[in-house]
């Protein structure tokens, strides 16, 4: 430790000792100011900021501690200030000396969203920090896995991992395991999750196990892909910088809102179908990579499948590595889905709210899909309300009774206020998921100002290992 100390820049350590300034840690000569009133007879702690000290003051605070708790912490700072140096390093690095891996990877950290969604309290205690390696490693890797997790809602309000999937760039299976919660659970939301209570019995599998087993596969620099993927990692409590996050990646002409992963592969569907490219054999889409740009990963409330959607990031990336796009993908909605008419988004509905007692608030037949929770939604959650048809999910809304508002973006919803079948009182927000347009197809910029998609030969294929 100390020696990694000493040869630290200054930014590094004046972040170390700020954050454990934070803390309020107390090293063998007490906390920081402490520390200056006994280091600095001259100066004292009438100069505490540590960035107008030396690094031979602020690396001989750091060592006062000897505690192994202690350590530990300045441990994890350390190794997650190394990784952030080195993502710096990155995002400066010239495009011309870049693989397509890496610049996927420089375009999601150069995205406005990621300082937001990528800023782990990965300090706290159960959080695991993983380690890039050395710069040169870090900078040059191009090894990929894909993760996809599944999540239940606990009675604490908290979400607890209860499946994780890993796939490598040839799809073969790296790690498919259920996860004991070890927490009461409020919600299993198996018409999402497709985990049901049944599954988990005589689970022994813990979360710790599996931030070990994470740890060791993002060793030596390696690229994490996924969709929407800070979700996966908070509820792994893994902060890995290094990702390329297709929700990201991809983007609407808009740029109102994410494309699911599921319309990104429909939208890519439509795609081939318009531009009347080369025929795709129709077969195990898991064993024709770009097959993932012809296909539906679920169909309407069907349960999600972690496999299917680690499986179906990965495809996206390689389809885009294939086509050789430097750039963030633009969709553009020249028209709304037939599938996003279909559905209503029902928002802040208050944690202690089954999506059971949602069917008693909104009129209709329809199928529930609890979305993940972001963070600083704190005691709120989200869902998707999905009817067979636009027809019905415009009825619906129509039929709700609610206080007619705008959301921040100035879409038309209603303030619905409601009793449990428990007699509490609660209230949720409702809208429509798309604007009234007529129906259409997405389309992606790039390829239509190509003109053409190059495909894979049809002789060429990924395996995978079939086995969970």
């Amino acid at each position: 430790m100390d020696q990694k100390l000493e040869i630290l820049e200054k930014k590094v350590l004046v972040g170390i000792v700020k954050m454990v300034q934070k803390q309020g840690m107390q090293g063998t000569a007490g906390g920081w100011k402490d520390f200056l009133n006994s280091y600095d007879k001259k100066f004292g702690s009438s100069l505490s900021d540590p960035a107008k000290r030396s690094n031979d003051v602020l690396v001989s605070f750091l060592k006062t501690f000897t505690k192994e708790d202690d350590l530990k912490f300045i441990a994890k700072v350390l190794q997650r200030h190394q990784n952030r140096y080195i993502l710096e390093l990155y995002e400066k690095k010239s495009p011309d000396d870049e693989s397509p891996e890496q610049r996927l990877v420089r375009l999601t950290l150069q995205h406005p969203q990621y300082a937001l969604d990528y800023m782990f309290p990965s300090c706290n205690e159960e959080w695991v920090v993983t380690k890039l390696g050395d710069k040169s490693k870090a900078m040059t890797s191009n090894t990929m896995y894909a993760v996809d997790c599944e999540m239940v809602l606990c009675e604490d309000g908290s979400e607890a991992l209860v499946r994780v999937c890993v796939v490598d760039r040839n799809l073969e299976v790296k790690l498919d395991e259920l996860v004991n919660p070890n927490k009461a659970v409020a919600d299993y939301r198996s018409e999402i999750t497709g985990v049901t209570a049944e599954d988990l019995v005589g689970v022994t599998c813990s979360l710790a196990e599996i931030q070990k087993r994470m740890k060791k596969l993002l060793s030596h620099g390696i690229i994490l892909v996924g969709h929407s993927l800070n979700n996966d990692l908070h509820a792994l409590k893994v902060d890995h910088p290094k990702v390329i996050d297709t929700s990201l990646i991809f983007k609407y002409a808009d740029g109102n809102r994410r494309p699911s992963l599921n319309n990104l592969c429909k939208a890519s569907s439509l795609i081939l179908c318009a531009l009347a490219c080369i025929n795709i054999v129709r077969e195990d889409p898991r064993t024709f990579p770009f097959s993932v740009l012809g296909y539906e990963i679920r169909k309407n409330g069907a349960p999600h499948d972690c496999l299917d959607d680690a499986c179906a990031a990965m495809k996206l990336v390689l389809a885009v590595i294939e086509r050789g796009v430097d750039n963030a993908m633009t969709i553009v909605q020249e028209d709304v889905a037939e599938i996003d008419k279909a559905k209503l988004l029902l928002h802040r509905i208050p944690v202690n709210v089954p999506c059971e007692e949602l069917h008693r608030v909104i009129p209709g037949d329809f199928t529930i899909e609890v979305k993940t929770s972001k963070r600083g939604q704190g005691d709120k959650y989200s869902a998707v309300a999905i009817f067979s048809s636009p027809q019905e999910a415009c009825q619906a809304f129509e039929n709700v009774e609610g206080s007619q508002e705008k959301d921040s973006s100035g879409r038309g919803q209603k303030l619905v206020k409601f009793q449990t079948s428990k007699g509490v009182t609660a209230s949720l927000y409702v809208r429509k998921m798309a604007r009234d347009v007529p129906l259409g197809q997405f389309l992606v910029k790039r390829a239509l100002e190509e003109g053409e998609l190059r495909m894979y030969p049809k002789n060429r294929r990924l395996s995978r290992q079939t086995k969970r």
